[in-house]
């Protein structure tokens, strides 16, 4: 039986996989344990660590930190592909707005720390702990740990107890605040529907509109000369409908507009109303009368899925000329674009085409539109950025009055690499495509990982942190940390700023990077809104967790 006793006290390879592979097996399946609505989720990975770390259950030192690291990247670089195509444009109109109300609440939850942590005297490395767990950001502790492993050249295991005693409370202190908010504000559920319903209507981003034209400065011009006289205008003229023979046509460049020809335009909430006045009038039709039954031509969203199209330009490929069909939108990522012809590509894009069967079925062949290829993984552009993040986060960065170089380590710098490289690798060839059940896959893998070991780690001092190191009062400040943030900032959004509830809450769990408080949100809203603002604020929000939890370490310990 000797083989038995290795395999459960042994420090051997088989030991630690079965370990690992028990503690996060045991913490799912007790994430799906829930309490009034509530579960912790994959954070009982950590919690059944820390159990099993307190039983005297361990992995060698060197084998578990190399598992905590490659979990901890593997995770923080999914995020970053997942929420990278969005980034920038999440700045945009009310983004702005969502934004500055998130950083509020993590910049103060910073500075509560920080006046606990002087009026408390409480360790920076412990504090620190205290505020990833009460923010529920995994990410934080880990940017955390390394810090502080840089600066001191060893490991402190207050800062996980930290994040381990604070993190229950803050997933429930995160929905007492969206409820708080609800009493305050007596909110309607019925009434902002109706609202976000009408803000909805206003501020699509590809905008189908019919139009009767009526400048005389358009008269017998061809689309390609308003192309011009527009280029600062997005906008696809698809079909026309001659007044003269009472027929559809599909448009090309040389399509020559007449007095009172109508036609089917595609353009944004920007550039509507320009569009309007330049060639004539709007009219009311149905999207139907654009394709008559008895029309040769159909209107089919194809996938892209062609590696060698990354990168390429819509206008390159010059569909409309060679193939007589129009592309009038392209969906990324959920997100209608008009499809102009500078407009990159990238795989996994869907191009809506409207031509003769023929021709779109040639276009799709053009295109790829295999669904098998997009399931492929592309694993050459995950690990060059994860080559490149580790690169970046190594570079040290000198700082003046900070004893230590300022690195962004294992957890800033494969983040900030995936986000860049989602948003911009097609200009440079790379397929950033990786599908949603990939991406999680990823994600989970990483951060259960991560959790394992952090918990395996932790476990020997936990009681005794709860029982002789005042491990109550940690709970107690940490439930400060979460609430007093969340309520500050909350009031002002719903009361200075008049966001909508349903945005609001999401909004609120955003700022905390947790997705316990989403699900909950989204249940609480029967709609997407609440999604549609955590993903706005989740980009910048997981940047400055990551970035405050370091620098507070760097700046703060003595």
């Amino acid at each position: 039986m000797e083989w038995i006793k290795e395999l459960l006290w042994g420090e051997g390879i088989g030991h630690s996989l079965l370990l690992l592979a028990f503690t996060v097996a045991a913490g799912i399946q007790l994430g799906k344990i829930k309490v009034f609505g509530i579960s912790l989720g994959v954070t009982w990975v950590l919690f059944v660590g820390i159990m099993l770390g307190h039983f005297g259950f361990y992995i060698h030192p060197a084998v578990i930190h190399f598992f905590q690291e490659f979990g901890l990247i593997l995770f923080v670089y999914s995020v970053g592909m997942q929420v990278g195509p969005g980034f920038f444009s999440s700045f945009k109109r009310g983004g702005m707005t969502l934004n500055g109300l998130a950083c509020g609440i993590v910049f103060l939850g910073v500075a509560t720390a920080l006046v606990i942590h002087f009026v408390a005297n409480i360790p920076i490395p412990t504090i620190v702990g205290i505020l990833s767990g009460a923010v529920t950001n995994t990410p934080g502790l880990g940017a955390a740990q390394q810090a502080y492993t840089d600066m001191t050249g060893s490991g402190d295991e207050s800062i996980a107890l930290g994040y381990a005693v604070a993190y229950p409370l803050g997933v429930i202190g995160i929905i007492l605040a969206m409820l708080f908010i609800r009493y305050v504000f007596h909110v309607s559920f019925d009434d902002e529907a109706k609202k976000l319903e009408a803000e909805n209507d206003m501020h699509a981003e590809a905008i189908p509109v019919s139009l009767i034209v009526k400048n005389p400065a358009v008269f017998k011009r061809k689309v390609i000369e308003l192309a011009a006289l527009l280029e600062h205008r997005e906008f696809v003229i698809s079909r026309i409908w001659r007044k003269a023979t009472n027929k559809v046509e599909i448009v090309t460049g040389n399509t020559v507009l007449q007095e009172d020809d109508k036609i089917f335009v595609i353009t944004t909430e920007h550039d509507v109303e320009t569009i309007k006045t330049f060639i004539g009038e709007e009219i009311q039709m149905d999207r139907k009368q654009w394709i008559p039954a008895e029309s040769q031509f159909i209107s089919r969203r194809i996938l892209v899925t062609k590696p060698e199209l990354t990168g390429r330009r819509l206008g390159d490929l010059q569909l409309r000329r060679l193939h007589g069909i129009n592309v009038t939108r392209v969906n990324r990522a959920g997100l209608e674009l008009v499809a102009t012809q500078g407009l990159q590509l990238q795989v996994g894009d869907r191009v809506t085409v409207v031509g003769s069967e023929l021709a779109v079925d040639k276009v799709s062949a053009i295109l790829g539109n295999s669904m098998k290829r997009l399931n492929e993984p592309n694993l050459i552009t995950i690990f060059i950025g994860i080559a490149l993040g580790i690169v970046l986060g190594s570079i040290p960065f000198s700082v003046p009055g900070i004893p230590q170089p300022i690195k962004l380590g294992l957890a800033g710098g494969p983040l900030i690499v995936a986000i860049l490289i989602s948003r911009f690798g097609y200009r440079y060839r790379l397929v950033t495509y990786t599908t949603q059940s990939a991406n999680l896959m990823l994600r989970e893998i990483g951060i259960t990982m991560f959790l394992a070991c952090v918990g395996l780690n932790a476990g020997g001092g936990f009681i005794d942190t709860i029982v002789n190191r005042g491990g109550f009062i940690w709970i107690g400040y940490g439930f400060i940390i979460t609430m007093l943030p969340l309520l500050v900032i909350g009031l002002i959004g719903r009361y200075y700023c008049k966001l909508n509830y349903f945005m609001l809450i999401g909004l609120l769990a955003g700022s905390m990077t947790d997705p316990p408080a989403l699900a909950y949100a989204n249940a609480t809203a029967g709609n997407d809104a609440p999604a549609v603002s955590y993903a706005t604020v989740y980009p910048l929000t997981m940047f400055l967790r990551v970035l405050t939890a370091q620098l507070m370490i760097l700046f703060f310990y003595t």
